[in-house]
C-alpha cells in the first residue's frame, strides 16, 4: 500500500501500488502468444530476460524501499544484459542535416557505455513522470502506440507485434489507474515500460541507417526526456544532489498553475500525441513536412498557451511571472493525486522506509 506521507504524495488514503505486475503479466502473455521470434530472436530474448531483472526489482522496491545506488546498479545489470547477450546496441548516430559532411557518426566502443546510459535514462524518465493518475501509464501507451505505426510502416513485425502487446497492456491497465486510480503501478510497472521503450527503440528505430533513425525515438519520448533532463539541470544549478527528489516536475508544476490532475494529464496526452504524429509524419513524409507542422503547431501551440495562461482557475499566471512570485506561494490545497512515483529508483535515496 502508498500511504501518502509528504508533499509529493498528493493522494488522500492509501493505495495498492503493485499493478506493475498485471502490466508485465498481460505483456508477457500476448508476447509469449504471438511473437514466435522470441524462441529464437537473441536481441528479444535479452529485452526479456533484463525486463524480468527490472520487475524483480521493482516487487522488491514496491515492497521494501531499496536504497538508489542499488536500483541504479541493478539496471545498468539489465541494461548490460540487452548489450551483451542481445548483442544490441546504439552502434551509430545518423546525421539529420544532410549528409555533406557525412552521414552517419560510427561509435566505436562508445556504443556500449552510450547505448547502457539510454537504457537507464529512459528507465528513470518514465517513473520521472510518474506523479498523477494515469499519467505514466497513458504517455507510455501512446508512444508505445507511435512505434507500432512506425513498424508497420516499416515492415518490422517483430517490432510491431511486441508494441502491439505493450500497448495493449496499458491500455487495460489505464481504466483502473485512470483519475481517481483504485490502483498504482508503482516502480514495477513504470520502470518496466521505460525499460521496454527504451529497448526496442534500439530495436525498432536506431538500426535504420536514415537520418530520421536519429530523431524519431527522441520524438516518441519526448517527454520523459524533457523532464528527467531539465529535473537533473535544475537540480545541478540549484546546488541540489541531481538524485533528491522535489516537487518541480512537469506535472508537478501544471497542478501548481492550477490544472487539475485530469487536465494535467490531458495536456501531457496531447503533448505525447503531437510529438508521436511528427515522429510517424517524420516516418513516412521526410522532414521538410514534418518541419512544417511542427512550426504550425508551436505556433497555434504558443496562442493557446497565452489564453490557458491567463485564464488558469488560480489566474494571473503572467502576473506571477512578471513580479517573480512563484505560483505555488497562492497555490490552494492541490487536488488528490496518484503518489510522486516520480521518485524514481535514482530519486529515492532518503526513502529507505515504506508504510
Amino acid at each position: 500500500m502508498d500511504v501518502p506521507k509528504d508533499s509529493r504524495r498528493m493522494h488522500d488514503h492509501p493505495i495498492p501500488r503493485m499493478g506493475g505486475l498485471a502490466i508485465f503479466i498481460g505483456f508477457l502473455l500476448s508476447a509469449a502468444v504471438f511473437c514466435t521470434d522470441l524462441r529464437t530472436d537473441r536481441s528479444l530474448q535479452s529485452i526479456l530476460l533484463g525486463a524480468i531483472v527490472i520487475v524483480i526489482l521493482g516487487v522488491f522496491d514496491d515492497r521494501y524501499a531499496l536504497s538508489a545506488k542499488l536500483k541504479l546498479v541493478v539496471q545498468i545489470v539489465a541494461a548490460a544484459i540487452v548489450v551483451f547477450y542481445g548483442d544490441l546496441r546504439i552502434d551509430r548516430l545518423t546525421n539529420p542535416f544532410g549528409s555533406s559532411l557525412f552521414s552517419y557518426l560510427d561509435l566505436g566502443v562508445f556504443a556500449y557505455p552510450i547505448t547502457i546510459l539510454w537504457i537507464v535514462a529512459i528507465t528513470n524518465a518514465v517513473n520521472f513522470i510518474d506523479g498523477l493518475d494515469g499519467l505514466a501509464c497513458g504517455v507510455s501507451c501512446i508512444s508505445s502506440l507511435n512505434m507500432l505505426v512506425i513498424a508497420l510502416l516499416v515492415s518490422d513485425a517483430k517490432v510491431a507485434i511486441i508494441m502491439a502487446a505493450l500497448t495493449g497492456a496499458c491500455l487495460g491497465f489505464v481504466p483502473y489507474n485512470f483519475n481517481p486510480a483504485k490502483i498504482f503501478m508503482g516502480d514495477t510497472g513504470s520502470t518496466f515500460l521505460g525499460f521496454m521503450l527504451a529497448t526496442i527503440s534500439i530495436q525498432g528505430l536506431f538500426k535504420a541507417y536514415a537520418a530520421i533513425s536519429f530523431i524519431v525515438p527522441f520524438l516518441l519520448l519526448g517527454l520523459p526526456i524533457f523532464d528527467i533532463c531539465f529535473a537533473v539541470i535544475r537540480r545541478i544549478a540549484s546546488g541540489r544532489n541531481p538524485m533528491e527528489a522535489d516537487r518541480g516536475h512537469f506535472h508537478h508544476r501544471l497542478i501548481d498553475m492550477g490544472f487539475s490532475q485530469k487536465q494535467s494529464v490531458a495536456i501531457a496526452y496531447v503533448l505525447t500525441g503531437i510529438l508521436g504524429l511528427a515522429a510517424v509524419l517524420l516516418t513516412v513524409s521526410g522532414a521538410m513536412r514534418t518541419l512544417i507542422m511542427l512550426g504550425a503547431i508551436l505556433v497555434v501551440g504558443a496562442i493557446g498557451i497565452r489564453i490557458i495562461m491567463g485564464a488558469t482557475p488560480k489566474g494571473k499566471f503572467w502576473q506571477h511571472i512578471k513580479h517573480g512570485i512563484p505560483p505555488e506561494s497562492e497555490a490552494a490545497p492541490a487536488a488528490p493525486t496518484e503518489p510522486s512515483e516520480a521518485a524514481s529508483p535514482v530519486e529515492q535515496e532518503a526513502e529507505h522506509e515504506k508504510d
